[in-house]
């Protein structure tokens, strides 16, 4: 059973994302800005095709995916790397692998009552992020 995660979600907390950040060897400047800002999310869901769109005043990233289904993600904007792209539902939760160069990448989305859980992981790194369906 899947969950519906269509809407705009507005962040609300965001735990250890600089140390992520440093994880994928982003420098020192980008790390700083991105810090500061509160991304929205605006998801388009419609079966096992999904849009994450993650949006901000500084640099907007669009995720284009279908469930289950590899893919060569470009991360030009984020950490400026490629890699292979798996997303798949475990349960109730969207998670995904990320092979490259960085190892154990990837991330999962859930859903409780109104909130939009994204965990973020690399290299043993772990970053928390909160968001409130608007």
């Amino acid at each position: 059973m899947t969950v519906d995660l269509n809407g705009y979600w507005k962040m609300i907390y965001n735990d250890n994302f600089e140390e992520y950040l440093k994880a994928l060897d982003v420098n020192v400047a980008i790390r700083k800005i991105a810090t500061l800002l509160k991304p929205d999310k605006d998801i388009i869901h419609d079966g096992d095709h999904i849009i994450i769109k993650t949006l901000s005043t500084f640099r907007n990233y669009n995720m284009d995916f279908y469930v289950g289904k590899e893919f060569e993600e470009d991360l030009t904007g984020v950490d400026d790397r490629k890699c292979m792209t798996t997303i798949s539902w475990e349960g109730d939760r969207l998670v995904c692998v990320q092979n490259g160069e960085k190892e154990g990448r990837g991330w999962t989305h859930w859903v409780e009552e109104d909130q939009l859980h994204l965990e973020l992981r690399v290299c043993g790194v772990v970053c928390k992020q909160v968001f409130k369906k608007s």
